[in-house]
């Protein structure tokens, strides 16, 4: 599903929750060419953003809308809320989203089983898509990986290697974790895959049931990812380059407009992509 078309065709009404971080800006800059306003703008208790107009910080100039660390403010009038901020933040999103009746798109990382749980929980109540990666592009990559592990077979070793930059606080990547499940996926019912993140010293040949994952980090790469498929006298690499963030906005606000009208439920990339 795109956006709709035409002079009469609504606005999706959309909160930000991590407003001002880089991926919220970057919301803000490309909401109007996706048919999307923003209605709020939700940042961390004690910002010293809090107050200010989140276009203005974004660059677009003011709209209107000042950014502060209510959330239940944030999300008065929304259709939708997108979310890239942190775990932590997220269980109290969640909480006050079903209470408001506001679907949900988050792109947090790192989250654990409480999270988990009340990503199920919420969307028993409004549309929920959590996803680490909300590039269309990465999600066609994971699809495309699966197929070549699956039909290529045990014989052929797998090998994730993602970079980003040096600021980049986790390892490895969620979309690295997204790419190994998906090949995980497809090969479990030959066998258990076991991850291996690094190797030194006198390790022994490599085992047939390894799935390397590793991290490189430096400069300011947005995030490269690369699936290596290395089997006898010859090897495939299916690569994913982010050159912008704006992709990942972009997919976000894809997303949001493939909850608009949803029944609740979780849905996932694969669902945007293929609706």
């Amino acid at each position: 599903m795109g956006t709709p078309q035409g002079d009469d065709a609504r606005l999706l009404k959309v909160a930000i929750h991590g407003a001002s971080g880089k991926m919220g800006q970057a919301i803000v800059r490309l909401a109007a060419n996706e048919r999307a306003q923003v209605v709020g703008a939700i940042v961390s208790r004690g910002s010293s953003r809090i107050g200010r107009d989140v276009g203005e910080l974004a660059g677009t100039g003011t709209i209107g809308v000042a950014m502060s660390d209510d959330t239940s403010a944030g999300l008065l009038g929304a259709d939708v809320v997108i979310d890239f901020s942190r775990p932590e933040a997220l269980p109290r999103l969640l909480h006050l989203a079903m209470r408001a009746k506001v679907a949900v798109v988050s792109g947090t990382t790192r989250l654990d089983g409480t999270c988990e749980r009340l990503l199920d929980e919420t969307a028993q109540h409004v549309p929920v898509l959590w996803s680490p990666n909300t590039s269309i592009g990465i999600h066609v990559l994971a699809e495309i990986a699966a197929s070549a592990a699956q039909r290529l077979g045990p014989g052929y070793d797998v090998e994730i290697v993602e970079v980003h930059h040096r600021a980049k606080v986790d390892a490895p990547s969620g979309t690295a974790v997204r790419l190994a499940d998906a090949v995980r996926a497809a090969r479990e019912p030959a066998g258990t895959l076991d991850d291996v993140h690094g190797r030194e010293g006198n390790v022994g040949p490599r085992k047939a049931n390894e799935l390397g994952i590793f991290a490189v980090r430096g400069g300011d790469v947005i995030g490269d990812h690369t699936v290596h498929l290395l089997g006898p006298g010859e090897r495939l690499e299916l690569t994913h380059r982010a050159t912008s963030r704006d992709l990942f906005a972009r997919g976000a606000l894809r997303a949001a407009w493939h909850l608009h009208g949803k029944p609740p439920g979780r849905y996932t990339m694969a669902d945007v992509i293929g609706g």
